[in-house]
């Protein structure tokens, strides 16, 4: 290995000044592929106090051997290494499955470790493959904005450095360095949408003159603009808003009857988060009918998803269906 030969473009790449600031103590979310080797020994070689996190998902019985060269490679770069292997029970969506075990493990390891800090690998290829999935999938403004660079997942910091590089870019640096990495079979695996992306479509639009990589990441730079601009909007209207203590929330009506569609779109999420909980959204069908609801003034009351909406006295009303239901037999 020879990490001296890569020191320059491994620098470079954490110089980038859209990376958030990231702490002296931190982990680095190892799978043992490309990506996530080049960004543990970069920010191995750039001074950082780093842990290896590695989490066997169990699809492969040579995942299990992979693990152990893992762990011995970390211990040879003097890197603490953590590893589990999880239980694989066939799921229809095994995808999610495994990254919901995944976080469990990587929110476990960061209790017993003090680390708060969580380094992926996503790149830029990475990311135009999520924006084109987002899109395939119906998502609007929100989705589209693709991976963010830095979130709280349940008091865990992640961050993603590598949003700025090809995954080409990243290969060649370990290849100056001769360092090996593993090449998942899974990433092969035509079951899996985003490897259909990534083998089938992608090629294709290249071939035919487009450069899928550029174009989906032009557009997630778009839809962080809109997403802002809807975000300011929406804020507007929320800024008479008012709860009580049963999840009641209200607005002036005028506000909301005022508000450009996607705007309203926005303001409802945020009710509705804010009255059912984080994660809760409305969908494409409850968007469609809460317009259509709109333009007629608000007449009569239409229900959601776990609440309802109402236009009483001048104002609009969202209402947790439990409170509804409260009030009725009151």
């Amino acid at each position: 290995m020879r990490l001296d030969a890569a020191s320059a473009t491994f620098a470079a790449w954490l110089s980038n000044p859209e990376i958030p600031e990231l702490p002296h103590k931190l982990a680095v979310g190892w799978s043992g592929g490309a990506d996530s080797t080049a960004l543990l020994l970069a920010l191995k070689a750039s001074g950082h106090d780093v842990q290896a996190w590695h989490v066997d998902h169990g699809w492969r019985e040579s995942s299990h051997q992979e693990s152990k060269k893992l762990a011995q490679q970390a211990k040879t770069w003097g890197v603490p290494f953590c590893s589990v292997r999880l239980s694989f029970s066939p799921q229809a969506n095994r995808e999610a499955e495994a990254r919901k075990g995944r976080f469990e493990q990587f929110l476990s390891w960061s209790r017993s470790s003090g680390v708060t800090t969580l380094c992926l690998a996503h790149n830029r290829d990475d990311q135009a493959e999520t924006v084109c999935m987002r899109l395939l999938q119906g998502a609007g403004v929100g989705g589209c904005r693709g991976m963010q660079s830095e979130r709280i997942h349940h008091g865990l910091r992640i961050v993603r450095p590598l949003l700025h590089v090809s995954g080409v870019a990243l290969r060649e640096a370990l290849s100056a360095a001769d360092v090996v990495w593993f090449e998942d079979p899974s990433n092969r695996d035509a079951t899996i949408w985003r490897n259909r992306i990534r083998h089938e479509l992608f090629p294709r639009m290249a071939d035919a003159g487009v450069d899928p990589q550029q174009l989906f990441n032009r557009w997630q730079q778009q839809a962080q603009r809109l997403a802002l601009d809807l975000e300011a909007g929406a804020e507007i209207v929320l800024a008479r808003s008012s709860n009580n203590s049963d999840g009641l929330m209200v607005l002036p009506w005028t506000d909301w009857a005022r508000a450009s569609v996607p705007i309203r779109a926005r303001v409802l999420q945020r009710m509705m988060a804010s009255t059912l909980g984080e994660g809760v959204t409305p969908g494409r069908r409850h968007i469609v009918l809460v317009e259509q609801w709109t333009a007629r003034g608000g007449r009569g009351g239409l229900d959601l998803s776990g609440c309802r909406l109402q236009r009483r006295q001048g104002r609009l009303h969202l209402q947790p269906r439990a409170s509804v239901c409260a009030s009725a037999l009151a």
